[in-house]
């Protein structure tokens, strides 16, 4: 008896335990969804991961795959590719664990392992790793034998093929998805594929894919209102024909029915008005949509024709300026601005055109330039510079730009007694910061948002144009990083400069 009792006991201890730890790690996944929903995403992938090692002891494999790929992505979101791949590894030999144990095969859970993994090398602009990844997948979908897995293997194909320059190959993938909807009479999904290809095309820097793809966009939406129109054409036919019938049964049996065929008619009548505004607003809205296509054109015409004319305007003030003293600070200021405009528009004109780069010592390098911002400070101005003695491909002449105007704006705003300094941090295999802080008067909050943009306020010449922010940001895209402001530093300003080899 007292057997019995003891087994009883530690079954039903075995059950609650179990259930304990399902509830547990079902409420670490809630948490680092709603971290993640609310961009704190370390927290998220620390809770993420909590929850995968959780339902790996549970053997709930799906859920330890859905896990395991958002701690992969919260990875290689901050660059961090080691870390990311080992994730998908050690997540992939869990689901091997898993078959092995159930003697089947689970190429639902393989997908979404292969595919983030793809992702990762698509960023890394590696195609040849890629191409392996997107063959595992396109077996993976097949052993799956599922609409869904077939329908993303098609978007996953064509972000590949346009990512990577082979846009016949992308235009294959994603018409025979279109194709698909259409044939099902998915108008939404449809839509959706139109969408997600300019997205693809807009990643990508493929400016003709996203007219193209706009231009059939708008056609669709054309097609697709009229096919709706002549839908609901055809209902309202059959009901008109259909009262009609009634009518004319009810006047051959009663005559004395006369009052709702009357009012059959008059409800005929209130469906035909119907039909013919409804066809009044389609052919509106038709028109509308050409306009504004028209207008979009215009647009960016009068935008190209604007920075011509701005080119045009600064090439023949240079020979006035000249005639002037250069020495008076009003022709000073005229001279700066008018280069300024000139390297506003010529990098504006060539942001797709990669500067050259060269290895340099880092730390040597920002010794160097914050050298020579020591006789523009004020009385007992700190300066430090914290840069490891590491080799770092850089562009040395564009780079010294924008440092160099930070640390000068620094300089300048930097009271006696402060301190300025310049950090040098890598955040991951292929981007690497420069971080410049002062302790001076930081920036007003209602002016943060247009510092970056060039003619944002009218402003006094003689002290200062407002475009060395704008250019530098220019000059840090070129560079394939940007240039941002840290709001939540409050000690002064800190301008953090973010470059990916």
């Amino acid at each position: 008896m007292k057997r019995t009792v003891i087994m009883l006991l530690l079954t039903a201890w075995c059950f609650l335990g179990g259930a304990y730890a399902q509830n547990n790690a079902d409420e670490l996944m809630k948490q680092a969804q709603q971290n993640l929903a609310q961009k704190e995403y370390i927290k998220s992938r620390y809770l993420f991961l909590q929850a995968y090692n959780a339902y790996v002891s549970q053997g709930a494999y799906s859920k330890v795959v859905e896990c395991g790929v958002k701690v992969s992505s919260l990875y290689h979101q901050e660059n961090y590719y080691k870390e990311a791949f080992d994730m998908l590894r050690s997540t992939e030999a869990v689901v091997y664990t898993g078959e092995q144990k159930e003697k089947k095969a689970f190429p639902e859970l393989r997908f979404p392992i292969i595919k983030e993994r793809l992702q990762m090398y698509i960023k890394l602009k590696n195609p040849s790793r890629a191409k392996e990844q997107l063959d595992r997948l396109e077996e993976t979908a097949k052993a799956a034998r599922n609409d869904s897995l077939s329908n993303d293997l098609l978007y996953t194909q064509a972000t590949y093929y346009y990512t990577f320059g082979m846009n016949a190959q992308g235009d294959e993938a994603i018409n025979r998805l279109i194709g698909k909807y259409k044939a099902q009479k998915n108008y939404a999904k449809v839509n959706d594929c139109y969408k997600t290809l300019i997205d693809i095309a807009r990643k990508a820097n493929n400016s003709a894919l996203v007219a193209r793809t706009y231009d059939q966009y708008i056609v669709w939406n054309d097609s697709v209102k009229a096919l709706n129109a002549q839908d609901e054409l055809n209902a309202l036919k059959r009901k008109y024909d259909e009262s009609l019938n009634t009518i004319q049964e009810k006047d051959d049996s009663l005559s004395a029915k006369q009052y709702i065929i009357i009012g059959l008619c008059v409800l005929a009548a209130i469906l035909a008005a119907v039909l013919v505004f409804g066809a009044i607003v389609l052919l509106r809205f038709i028109m509308l949509t050409r306009k504004q296509k028209k207008a979009i054109s215009i647009a960016n015409e009068h935008n190209e024709l604007k920075t011509k004319f701005i080119q045009n305007i600064s090439a023949q003030m240079e020979p006035t300026l000249d005639t002037l003293d250069a020495k008076l600070p009003g022709v000073k200021a005229l001279h700066a601005f008018n280069a300024h405009i000139q390297e506003l528009s010529e990098l504006e004109n060539s942001l797709d055109e990669p500067y050259e780069m060269e290895e340099k010592n880092i730390s040597t390098f920002c010794e160097s330039v914050m050298e020579k911002i020591k006789d523009k400070t004020k009385s007992d101005v700190t300066l430090a510079v914290n840069a490891p003695k590491l080799t770092v491909k850089i562009n040395p002449e564009q780079l010294e730009h924008i440092l160099l105007h930070l640390l000068q704006n620094a300089a300048e705003y930097t009271p006696a007694g402060g301190k300025i300094w310049l950090d040098f941090k890598k955040r991951g295999a292929h981007t690497h910061q420069f971080i410049v802080s002062d302790t001076g008067c930081g920036i007003a909050e209602e002016k943060r948002a247009n510092i970056f943009k060039p003619f944002a306020e009218v402003k006094d010449l003689t002290k200062g144009d407002g475009l060395g922010l704008p250019i530098c940001a220019l000059i840090a895209t070129r560079m394939n990083g940007s240039l941002t402001l840290d709001e939540s530093y409050t000690k002064g300003a800190r301008f953090i400069l973010e470059l990916h080899a």
